[in-house]
């Protein structure tokens, strides 16, 4: 592999408060008796590049800093509907939400809204979000088909213009080939010409409603379903997981994630399952801390973390106890550190915080597994403080590849690597 100059890279260095990292124990569950959680019941969930927790409720938004809670209501803020579907975060940090009353984008500074009126949104109701390589938006409407949004232009498919299946799309994912994939009416394919479509009558997808859909790393489809269980697929073959063949808690699954180990957690309305392609684990109410067996949504973090989204709350699980991260004051640093980027694995954006704690050269570079540079990120003098520096894997000349990165720090005698890990 070549090595790229520094400015082939996008990154951005902030003077910060170092973080504080602590583990605790295996649950925490937040709630409207002890937190500022606008609703107990949570229905999606998206963690940013700061390690923000956003939280769509059926009553509103909440953002979670670790410590503090930020709460968007239809009251307090330019939020248009009050029960929020989908989150997701561009390569910009910009919060986009999904309501059942249009579409926001939230910026540091300022909500822009968009619904029927005053765009092309083919639907107010927006079900699930996604964004490709070159930035677009797409946008799953519950009426209105598939859209694509490039900050200027919007594109919609519908089943009078596509061979999408159906304009109610419930899940949308998109792999690293840039095909996009639908839930709606079976498992659609779109290439960005033609249209596959997958249902009972033509393949092995055990159930038409398609609830959620996750990429492992080896690029295998799930899909879980909304009463046939859960089914991979690797573009040839058909495997289905449900109550009558596996440890599957229940064949109604409203939503999937797959963590940094490829494990697959899928929830459901009789628990949460944990499945590692070969054995099963199941948390409901009754065996651990989780405060709901009916499991809307799940997001695992860079930390090892599940956050769950249940019909009793926000609960937050690590089987090895739960790591979180939390902000400290601006004291300088009294020593040398380079901390876990986070989040990790990630795509295409991850953020590296280091400290020196006198003035000295910095060199922070990235390399590839067999020692080549890939990218500069530091190469200055600067006084001593806590720096962080974002890292934009897809600005890099045709983007990096999926896989392990080592990132190295050296300023003065002290040098730190650490591997980091780009899923596509």
């Amino acid at each position: 592999m070549k090595t790229l100059q520094i400015a082939m890279l996008t990154f951005v260095i902030f003077m910060t408060a170092q973080p504080r990292i602590t583990q605790g124990k295996e649950w925490v569950v937040y709630n409207e008796g002890n937190s500022d959680l606008p609703s107990n019941s949570v229905i999606s969930l998206a963690i940013d590049g700061s390690g923000n927790k956003w939280i769509g409720t059926q009553n509103g938004l909440a953002k979670f800093d670790g410590i503090n809670w930020t709460v968007y209501t239809t009251s307090n803020s330019a939020l248009p509907g009050r029960v929020i579907f989908s989150l997701m975060i561009d390569d910009n940090g910009n919060t986009w939400i999904g309501t059942d009353n249009g579409l926001a984008k939230l910026d540091s500074l300022s909500w822009t809204v968009y619904n029927t009126s005053n765009s092309s949104l083919p639907h107010n109701v927006v079900k699930a979000l996604s964004r490709d390589k070159s930035g677009n938006i797409w946008i799953a409407t519950g009426g209105g088909g598939l859209a694509k949004f490039d900050g200027t232009i919007w594109t919609v498919y519908n089943t009078s213009n596509s061979d999408i299946p159906s304009d109610v799309i419930e899940a949308l994912a998109i792999d690293s080939s840039e095909n996009k994939w639908t839930g709606s009416n079976g498992l659609a394919k779109f290439d960005g010409t033609d249209w596959n479509v997958y249902n009972t009558s033509n393949s092995g997808l055990p159930n038409n409603s398609v609830d959620a859909i996750a990429i492992d790393r080896n690029g295998n489809k799930w899909i879980a379903t909304n009463g046939g269980g859960l089914a991979k697929f690797d573009g040839i073959n058909w495997s289905v997981y449900n109550m009558d063949n596996s440890d599957l808690p229940y064949n109604y699954l409203p939503d999937m994630a797959i963590d940094e180990n490829d494990n697959k957690w899928i929830a459901s309305g009789n628990g949460l399952a944990q499945f590692d392609d070969t054995n099963w684990t199941i948390y409901n109410a009754s065996n651990s801390g989780l405060p709901s067996d009916a499991v809307y949504c799940i997001v695992p973090d860079g930390n090892g973390n599940k956050w769950v989204g249940t019909s009793a709350g926000l609960a937050v699980f690590n089987k090895e106890g739960i790591v979180s991260v939390k902000g400290n004051n601006s004291r300088p640093p009294v020593s040398f550190s380079l901390s876990q980027n986070y989040p990790n694995p990630f795509n295409p954006t991850t953020t590296i915080h280091y400290a020196i704690p006198k003035r000295g050269f910095v060199h922070l570079a990235l390399y590839d597994l067999l020692g080549h540079k890939i990218a500069t990120l530091v190469n200055e003098e600067k006084p001593k403080g806590t720096y962080k520096t974002e890292l934009n894997a897809s600005t890099l000349r045709n983007g990096l590849a999926s896989g392990i990165y080592i990132y190295r720090l050296q300023s003065g005698g002290f040098v730190k690597v650490k591997k980091m890990t780009l899923l596509e």
